[in-house]
């Protein structure tokens, strides 16, 4: 029907139909790009006049709901009452694949995109546009992105994670190596289908100890038959550990444990020279609808005020002003006194499928 209705408009009309469409397009594009990377000093007040025309943002975060991603937007709508913010919330890999395929059918209905390992997808796929946000001041040098493409919203710290029932602590694994003794053949896991599971562990060893000895050490740690986890999310898995189905986790977000433990479940980290640390990210898809929105947003969560509310939420803040709860201060490597190895987004991208192809390889 669609089909009929353009055969009887005018060939001429058509093409200026078609052309001012185009226009249109390219301005809202240019508009976009415009806002999305000025500095000048009325700023915020651009921000918030545009958003409020636009009137509401839609984030898709990786942050779990109850904990952090509904206080934060709960928090953003209180401050800012004419933009209304709403969420979806997945695993970063579902964020990515959902975002393509908005981009794909050309109907965009998200702003923002958070959570860690999204970046890398993302900017892969060339799906996100350059942005800037004064905030970006407050967060060290090593964790900006000289493209501007991402910005960091909270750290992650990566550990093994033991039930204290079936490993005493005095017992468990301390480094690298000693996930090679025999007596933890079988008995622990990974999760697979991550970036921040099985990909981020290979990847973390060959960074920090080069091609050689990791690869050595990857074809030692085949051996001990590590199961395979892949149907649910790195909570889940502490969640199995705690129940006694796997007696040790792998590279599992450490702080986890702890916030179980604390509520009196038989869970512990131990933290392994070197510890990865990632970030999680924020962008903004290109052809963003709502630019100014999108940009508030960001800015707030990255602001002192929104990095508290995560750091309450038992995220890791991304700013060196603001603490993490004190209950979690002994995963912080800086303060346990173990060396990190930052594995940032462009990272994982150069990494990331030569990581998969050595547990394909060993692993699978």
């Amino acid at each position: 029907m669609m089909r009929a209705q353009l055969r009887k408009i005018a060939p001429g009309a058509l093409c200026g139909m078609v052309m001012a469409a185009a226009l249109a397009t390219q301005a809202m594009a240019q508009g976009a790009e415009s806002i999305l990377l000025y500095q000048g000093p009325d700023r915020e007040k651009r921000l918030l006049e545009g958003a409020r025309k636009e009137g509401q943002v839609v984030i898709y975060s990786a942050m779990i709901v109850n904990q952090a991603l509904r206080p934060l937007i709960d928090s953003f709508n209180k401050k800012y009452p004419g933009v209304r913010a709403s969420y979806w919330r997945g695993d970063s890999e579902d964020i990515a694949a959902k975002l393509a395929a908005e981009a794909r059918a050309k109907n965009l209905g998200v702003d923002v995109v958070e959570g860690t390992g999204v970046g890398e997808l993302v900017i892969e796929a060339d799906l996100v546009q350059p942005f800037f946000t004064p905030e970006i001041a407050n967060v060290p040098e090593n964790l900006r992105d000289s493209r501007q493409l991402w910005a960091p919203t909270r750290l992650s710290y990566f550990s093994i994670a033991y039930n204290t029932r079936l490993v005493p602590p005095e017992k468990a694994p301390k480094t690298f190596e000693d996930l090679l003794d025999p007596q933890w053949k079988g008995k622990m896991s990974w999760r697979i289908g991550s970036s921040s599971g099985t990909t981020l562990f290979i990847t973390n060893l060959r960074m920090a100890w080069g091609e050689e000895k990791a690869m050595a050490y990857f074809r030692k740690l085949a051996d001990q038959k590590i199961v395979n986890f892949g149907s649910g999310s790195a909570r889940t898995l502490v969640d199995r550990v705690i129940a006694g189905e796997y007696p040790i986790a792998l590279n599992i977000f450490a702080h986890h444990p702890l916030i179980s433990a604390a509520k009196g479940a038989p869970a512990s980290s131990q933290l392994m020279d070197p510890v990865a640390t990632t970030t999680a990210t924020v962008a903004i898809p290109k052809g963003v609808k709502r630019p100014h929105a999108a940009l508030l947003l960001v800015d707030y969560m990255i602001s002192k005020e929104g990095q508290q509310i995560l750091s309450s939420a038992d995220y890791f803040p991304v700013r060196p002003d603001v603490d993490p709860k004190p209950e979690l201060a002994p995963v912080v490597p800086q303060k346990a006194g173990v060396p990190q190895n930052l594995v940032l987004p462009e990272s994982l991208g150069k990494y990331g499928d030569s990581s998969e192809k050595i547990f394909q390889d060993l692993f699978r």
